[in-house]
């Protein structure tokens, strides 16, 4: 028994194994040199190999929708889908999105309150989705990718008013009250007073130094409705986390308007202009 590792029956089991897992690597060697391996290799072998498939299954699942999405949409459409879904990966690349928000989010903003808005604000690819959901994200990569009108990206007035360490200090709170927010957007509520919307001024209260006020409630009202807005990445980025069917995934772009309409119904302030 103390030598059961080494019985000859070890080859002729990795071999069997061998040929379920072809392509594996290390597992080739494995079999050739099935001495040179202990439990630990052998487990670390087939973990790296189970990885491997996984990234090769979740390019397959998208190339399929992607030629879904090409074959069942009209003829007239179908060289700019393939324009479009060309232009990225399978799976895709989220770099584009990232690089975007970077360059929207306040200069100088620490490191680690720019990447939790990135965890948020970056929708992670489908492991396998549908034709839509391909097309949404194919959409949102082109979003990213624009050039942006005028000579300037337009930031929000509170990056201006904030500034670097204001910035780290406004977006986590704003993250608590989008999530806040989330839990009604889920449920169907209107925009209405309460723990969410206070959260939602206490985070420009807290970056600005500034006291919650009725006054304060009123001119914040103003200036975010005067705000730069990007409702379409928003948009983009439900249809690619929303599995079909289902009510839309709250993004902190829904939250943040369902807020600001709260807000605006409390304050009597100008309503939000439509895009």
């Amino acid at each position: 028994m103390r030598h059961v590792d080494h019985l000859d029956v070890r080859p002729a089991v990795l071999g069997r194994g061998q040929e379920l897992l072809d392509g594996g690597g290390d597992l080739g060697h494995l079999q050739s040199h099935p001495g040179e391996y202990d439990g630990g290799a052998l487990e670390a072998a087939v973990a790296g190999r189970l990885r491997e498939l996984g990234s090769e299954l979740k390019a397959l699942r998208w190339r399929e929708a992607a030629l879904r999405l090409v074959q069942e949409c009209p003829p007239g459409e179908r060289a700019g889908r393939l324009r479009l879904i060309g232009a990225v990966s399978g799976p895709p690349s989220t770099a584009p999105l990232v690089r975007f928000w970077r360059g929207w989010l306040p200069p100088r903003m620490p490191a680690r309150a720019a990447g939790a808005f990135l965890d948020v604000a970056v929708p992670q690819p489908p492991d396998d989705p549908t034709p839509g959901q391909v097309l949404a994200f194919a959409r949102l990569n082109a979003l990213t990718l624009a050039p942006c009108p005028g000579t300037a990206q337009p930031q929000p007035e509170a990056h201006r008013t904030a500034g670097a360490q204001g910035s780290a200090v406004l977006y986590a709170g704003l993250a608590e009250a989008y999530e806040l927010a989330g839990a009604h957007l889920r449920r169907g509520r209107d925009p209405r007073p309460g723990e969410a919307l206070d959260g939602f001024v206490a985070a420009y209260t807290s970056a600005y130094g500034a006291r919650d006020t009725p006054d304060f409630r009123r001119r914040l009202a103003g200036q975010l409705a005067a705000d730069p807005r990007i409702d379409r990445y928003w948009e983009l980025m439900a249809e690619v986390v929303t599995r079909p069917g289902r009510r839309p995934e709250p993004t902190p772009g829904s939250a943040h308007d369902w807020l600001l309409a709260a807000l605006v119904a409390q304050t009597g302030a100008p309503p939000v202009p439509v895009p």
